[in-house]
């Protein structure tokens, strides 16, 4: 509270339920499928074996491995197309209490595939992990982002980081053997997924829809009064319904636009090249990578197996407080400095933790949805190429060199 307002009770509640089934479920889908690694390759090779008569190559296992990793991204890509477009229509909160769907389908389809014998249904799990994340990734941001008082937004808004950073920490610290990374209870770790969808199922509700959306989407006008009174404070939110007001008067008339919409708007040109270039940036230096094999890595590196897991929790810490840190300097240091910082310091902190919130800042409520669609879009193919690159190159000592050239 020295550095910033401090924010209203039910506001910071709002936050953490929003973020609870969205950027923490992200995070922790990335990292939560390191720890049964060598789990899930016996009883893939088991299985194959069962079927086939014969062991699976190596090649193939890592082929059906990386399969298996990387499909969460593919869902993502999905997810981030279609999020913008059901934060519209269904709203903001709606969205993110529908998405929750996809998390339960998927927890139940990954404990079923170690009884069932098809480790197919991990593959097709995982695809609906990423659906659920894409989604998430798209439509929290814009949540946190519009119910945040414009003094606050840069600080509330970083609990999309907090909160990924939370997540992997998490997923490290539950996949650790003394908890379920033991090898007879790689199903359950990997059904874990429905944790934080049952979670944000059971507090969001008490929430309300954005008020922003609620005005300008909806014409709510009772509505947005009665959602800024419990997140803001009967007191403090007239200056931001004066800046709603201006911005609906300003979209009157305006129909959200399409993604292709906004990259034939020469206006929007060097917004939308900027958060392409971010949004790619910030997938392909390795970040996601190191979580999704951190065995591979980590061996290569030289560090004993039995310290792995361990190390592994050390790094989720490190970008976990680097995320925090953030949160408290944004508005003091501002967004560019920090971007500019992170990428400066990568070989140290390997984190930028401000992409997500400058979409809501660069862009206004006819366009933020389709931006989201966008940023998101172009972060999953980049997520997804180095998803399936990663375990053929780590095989070399220089594999970050070569990902942040």
């Amino acid at each position: 509270c020295y550095w910033f307002q401090c924010p209203n009770t039910s506001l910071l509640l709002a936050i953490c339920a929003a973020c609870i089934g969205g950027t923490f479920q992200y995070g922790y889908n990335i990292s939560i499928i390191n720890s049964p690694t060598k789990s899930v390759q016996n009883f893939i090779n088991q299985t194959w074996l069962e079927r086939y008569e014969e062991n699976i190559s190596e090649q193939y296992l890592t082929l059906l491995w990386s399969s298996i990793v990387s499909i969460f991204t593919i869902g993502g890509f999905i997810g981030a197309t279609i999020g913008g477009t059901l934060a519209i229509k269904f709203g903001r909160k709606g969205t993110l209490m529908m998405n929750n769907a996809f998390a339960l389908l998927a927890a139940l389809l990954m404990g079923l595939s170690y009884p069932t014998g098809l480790f197919e249904l991990l593959i097709i799990g995982r695809f609906f992990t990423g659906v659920n994340a894409g989604i998430g990734i798209c439509v929290q941001p814009l949540y946190l982002g519009e119910i945040a008082p414009r003094a606050l937004r840069g600080a509330m808004a970083m609990g999309t980081s907090i909160f990924i950073t939370g997540g992997i920490l998490t997923g490290q610290v539950i996949g650790l053997k003394e908890l379920l990374g033991k090898e007879e209870y790689w199903p359950i770790l990997l059904s874990t997924t429905c944790i934080p969808a049952f979670l944000q199922l059971l507090i969001l509700p008490w929430f309300p829809e954005s008020p922003r959306y609620l005005l300008i989407d909806r014409g709510d006008d009772v509505g947005c009064g009665t959602a800024m009174k419990q997140l803001h404070g009967t007191d403090n939110f007239n200056r931001e319904r004066e800046d709603m007001e201006r911005e609906r008067i300003s979209a009157m008339g305006i129909k959200p636009k399409k993604p292709w919409e906004l990259f034939m708007d020469r206006s929007l040109r060097w917004q939308v090249l900027t958060i392409i270039l971010i949004n790619a940036a910030q997938q392909l230096n390795g970040i996601n990578a190191i979580y999704f094999y951190t065995d591979y890595v980590f061996e290569e590196a030289g560090i004993p197996e039995v310290n792995i897991p361990y190390v592994t929790v050390g790094t989720g810490a490190c970008e976990c407080l680097t995320a925090l840190t953030c949160g408290m300097l944004i508005e003091s240091l501002g967004r560019k400095v920090l971007i500019i910082g992170g990428y400066t310091l990568m070989a140290f902190w390997c984190i930028c933790g401000v992409t997500n919130i400058l979409i809501t800042e660069l862009f206004t409520q006819t366009t933020r949805p389709a931006a989201y669609m966008i940023g998101g879009s172009v972060n999953w193919l980049s997520f997804f190429f180095i998803g399936m690159a990663f375990p053929f190159i780590v095989v070399g000592s220089n594999c970050f060199v070569i990902l942040n050239l």
